[in-house]
């Protein structure tokens, strides 16, 4: 059997039970565990299985679930690295320019890369502001609001009444999900809320996110495909899946 054909039937199995493990599938297939678990996170990479301890479930059950900071920290580095410095190359040279850093552990890559002429960078992440705070070479504005354990990230009217007064040059977003029908997701109702008035208090706005991310659809849209500059994401988003959301009418920038 061909990878390509176990892969459609571990999806197939993992939609009708619902879960999967390493071990019933290696034994169905007559294949190591380490191939199963290289076939998981091939799949999962594509969005169509989420990885779980011992196995995998269906993507679409995790939909209302996040990962926290600690576990997405080490989901795919080298790639939100890329994405980091491609979407660094993208910002206007010009002195005095402010940007909005959201909280993500892709966005938070761009801290370390802000070039010198970036006068001012507003963040609701806390690890970011920290970064941020220790160059010495720009302003920072902590947002603030109840921190969310889970994402690090501040919430609520006290960072939403601050993003309203506010006009930035460039506003760096994470996002969960992206989809041509749905636009960029995000589980919480909170933090989409304040991905939404990022976007809206700035001039330009670009999403950061890996391959992983397209296709999948959460609970609350923050964003419409129209209401983005570009999507910066790594080079393993298929060919295809580019040219749907171009024909959408977004710009995609892969690193």
């Amino acid at each position: 059997m061909y990878a390509e054909e176990r892969q459609h039937e571990i999806v197939t199995r993992a939609r009708g039970l619902g879960r999967v493990s390493v071990a019933e599938l290696a034994t169905r297939f007559d294949v190591t565990p380490e191939t199963i678990r290289r076939d998981l996170d091939a799949l999962s990479g594509r969005g169509l299985l989420s990885r779980v301890h011992g196995g995998a479930v269906p993507a679409e059950k995790l939909r209302l679930a996040e990962a926290s900071v600690d576990s997405r920290e080490t989901s795919f580095p080298e790639e939100k690295l890329a994405i980091a410095r491609r979407a660094i190359s993208m910002l206007p040279r010009r002195e005095g320019l402010t940007v909005i850093v959201d909280a993500g552990t892709t966005t938070g890559r761009l801290c370390s890369l802000l070039p010198a002429w970036v006068s001012l960078a507003v963040t609701n992440s806390v690890s970011a502001a920290e970064v941020l705070a220790a160059r010495g070479d720009l302003e920072v504005m902590m947002l603030g609001g109840q921190v969310r354990n889970l994402t690090q990230a501040t919430v609520g009217e006290p960072a939403l009444g601050v993003l309203r007064q506010l006009r930035v040059d460039v506003a760096f977003l994470g996002t969960n999900g992206i989809s041509a029908e749905h636009g960029f997701s995000t589980p919480d109702p909170h933090e989409g809320a304040v991905k939404r008035a990022m976007a809206r208090c700035a001039a330009q706005v670009f999403v950061l996110g890996d391959a992983s991310k397209m296709d999948n659809e959460y609970l609350v849209r923050f964003a419409e495909i129209d209401e983005v500059d570009a999507f910066v994401t790594d080079g393993r988003l298929p060919s295809n899946r580019a040219a749907e959301l171009r024909s959408a009418g977004l710009q995609v920038e892969p690193a």
